[in-house]
C-alpha cells in the first residue's frame, strides 16, 4: 500500500519502464507524465486506494482505467511469483491487449455526498426512536 509497481509496455508487449512510486497520486502522475511516453490507457486495480489515485491521475489528465478485482486476479493467477512487480507486468500486458473489465469510479463529491447522506439517515433513525 505505501509503495505502487509501475510497468510501462509498448504496443508489441515490450516492457519500456519498470519503477516504484510512493501510492500518491502526484507521485504516480509525475512518473507517468514522462513526454516519451505515450500513454495510451492506464490500468489500476480496484482496491481501498484506487479511488483516490484515480481521481489524482484524472485531473493530471492521464488516461486512467479502474479495472476489476476478480477479473484481474483471474488473468494474473497464471503468474509462477505473485509479487507486485509481476502484478504490474501483467496489468501493463492487460491493458495493452484489452482484455479487463473496466468499473465505475464515483467522483470524490460524489463520495462526500453519500458519506453525509448516509450519516443524516443514521442521525434521523436515532432522532425518531425516541
Amino acid at each position: 500500500m505505501k509503495e505502487t509497481s509501475i510497468c510501462i509496455v509498448d504496443e508489441s508487449g515490450a516492457i519500456c519502464h519498470e519503477i516504484k512510486v510512493t501510492s500518491h497520486p502526484e507521485d504516480l502522475a509525475q512518473a507517468l507524465t514522462n513526454p516519451a511516453w505515450r500513454l495510451v490507457r492506464i490500468g489500476l486495480e480496484a482496491g481501498p486506494l484506487s479511488q483516490w489515485l484515480f481521481s489524482g491521475l484524472a485531473e493530471a489528465g492521464l488516461p486512467a482505467i479502474c479495472i476489476e478485482t476478480r477479473h484481474t486476479k483471474a488473468f494474473l493467477k497464471a503468474q509462477v511469483n505473485k509479487t507486485d512487480r509481476n502484478d504490474a507486468r501483467g496489468i501493463a500486458q492487460m491493458m495493452r491487449v484489452n482484455l479487463f473489465r473496466p468499473v465505475h469510479v464515483k467522483t470524490l463529491t460524489s463520495q462526500r455526498r453519500r458519506a453525509l447522506l448516509t450519516a443524516r439517515k443514521l442521525l434521523q433513525e436515532k432522532a425518531n426512536r425516541h
